[in-house]
């Protein structure tokens, strides 16, 4: 058996001339070119792939190998999966050839032999280099240009891998990092055979989906729970790229937006254990593509207002311009070519390599003195307890009870609400699933009307386009919004100060 550890990228066809030209000045060991043809196969049902395993055999020259992949780890676009691989004379797939203890417990290998069956093949051209790396380590450089297949469906292959033949993973990042420096290359998540099953199932994209909490335990310690927090964030964001360049639903974006949220949010509430100056890079990058994707606030309330042929602003006399107004403005916002284009640059591609490394490195842990590593390796309960009361401390003075909030007052706590519910997706294991939800769920309430009351800004930026009459009914209508916006929102704020908190 043998773990394969590397890292994939999409690219386009074009990428072949700037790959030769990086790798030009690097030290080569051996490279060649060849045709490869692969069978996957699987049970009528796909057991296989409910298992997560892949069985494949690749044709090249006159050599037929067959290899089982099982399931492994894949943390921002760096595939861990063990891997046997045995030469066979024909693409006829003999599942005994594989040891028994690769299968999973209680798996009928014989059963399986007699329901196998091809499914969907992928043949393109490898160009591959053997490099040396400078500390030793060497690396397997592959550009696949070719395709999926399924009967007359086809999906094209395009794809760069780096995979760790000898030495350190972190030779692996080193390398990627050079290769991105242009820009083009997009970390991949999907495996050749994942899209292979999407071409086979004629499957249309997966949907999107909400940030869902960490599944934390009580056994955690506080540094695995930071980690684990960092990867569901990477893994969420990944995701919903994949989605984004699929078929360009802006939701997807909003689901990266909340991403970055809980991984800035993560860095913050660890803090005080992990020094900052142990990931000012990141945070700072982090807080550049926050800054690339603001406008998203903007256009889902373009959105909302024009829903419908803005059937919520049928009664103003000047619906049909502001609806104009709101179109040509969307417009003006950056688009779906922009955004695939910030999904392939260099410093969007880099900042997910500078991640997945730092979190697979413990890149924090050379910060660390003694009294830390102490704080890291305790259990998370009573930190989280700790930080959840800090949270709830800072909702209290900016919402207090006794204070009549204007809309300036709730736009401009818009962020710090936000940080203090990403506080508990991190911990919410570790409490009751009930008191939690009745605590969070007002909260929740009370951001919903932030968002609402955010949605009525793009028609307050165009007041100054009317005048008369035309400009009082507006306002009136703003007026009346806002008015019963912000009672709604002052009740659910009473409700959620008296609340019981569902931790310790």
């Amino acid at each position: 058996m043998e773990t394969e550890i590397e890292l994939k990228f999409f690219v386009l066809p074009e990428f072949s001339k700037q790959l030769l030209d990086k790798i030009s000045a690097a030290k080569i060991l051996q490279q060649s070119r060849r045709e490869l043809g692969n069978v996957y196969f699987d049970t009528p049902d796909q057991l296989l792939r409910q298992h997560d395993i892949g069985l494949r055999i690749r044709r090249f020259d006159d050599v037929f190998v067959q290899t089982l992949k099982t399931a492994g780890r894949v943390v921002a676009g760096l595939h861990q999966r063990p891997e046997y691989n045995v030469e066979v004379n024909s693409t006829e797939p003999s599942l005994a050839l594989h040891p028994m203890d690769a299968w999973p417990q209680d798996f009928d290998v014989v059963a399986v032999q007699q329901q196998i069956q091809p499914l969907f093949s992928t043949d393109f051209i490898r160009q591959q280099w053997l490099v040396a790396m400078p500390d030793g380590s060497q690396i397997e450089l592959a550009f696949d240009h070719g395709e999926v297949s399924v009967d007359d469906k086809r999906s094209p292959i395009c794809e760069v891998e780096l995979e760790l033949k000898s030495g350190q993973t972190d030779a692996l990042f080193t390398l990627a990092r050079e290769l991105c420096t242009d820009g083009g290359m997009r970390l991949g998540n999907l495996s050749k055979a994942a899209r292979g099953y999407r071409l086979a199932a004629d499957y249309q994209g997966d949907p999107i989906k909400p940030l869902v909490f960490v599944e934390t335990t009580v056994q955690d310690s506080v540094e695995t729970t930071f980690i684990n927090t960092l990867e569901h964030a990477l893994e969420h964001w990944l995701y919903h790229e994949q989605i984004y360049v699929e078929r360009q639903d802006p939701q997807a974006l909003v689901q990266i937006s909340q991403a970055l949220s809980l991984l800035r949010q993560t860095f913050a509430t660890f803090g005080g254990i992990i020094p900052r100056r142990a990931s000012a890079l990141l945070r700072q990058e982090l807080q550049w593509l926050e800054g690339e994707l603001d406008w998203l606030e903007e256009a889902n309330s373009i959105q909302e207002l024009v829903d419908d042929k803005a059937h919520i602003l049928r009664k103003l006399n000047v619906r049909k311009e502001l609806q104009q107004q709101l179109d040509l403005r969307y417009t003006q916002l950056p688009d779906s070519e922009d955004m695939i284009q910030l999904m392939r640059s260099a410093r969007y591609c880099g900042l997910l390599l500078d991640l997945s490394r730092w979190i697979l490195s413990r890149g924090w842990q050379p910060f660390l003195d003694d009294k830390s590593r102490d704080k890291l390796a305790a259990p998370v309960k009573p930190f989280a307890d700790n930080m959840l009361t800090r949270s709830w401390s800072e909702l209290l003075d900016v919402f207090p009870a006794e204070r009549q909030l204007s809309r300036i007052d709730y736009l401009d706590q818009k962020p710090r609400l936000v940080r203090n519910l990403m506080s508990g997706i991190a911990f919410a294991g570790l409490y009751d699933e009930e008191r939690r939800a009745c605590f969070r769920m007002p909260w929740l309430d009370l951001l919903q009307g932030l968002e609402d009351l955010r949605e009525l800004e793009p028609i307050r930026r165009l007041l100054p386009l009317f005048e008369g009459d035309d400009l009082a009914q507006v306002e009136k209508w703003l007026q009346r919004q806002e008015e019963s916006l912000l009672h709604a929102m002052s009740q659910t704020r009473h409700i959620s100060i008296e609340l019981t908190p569902y931790w310790p």
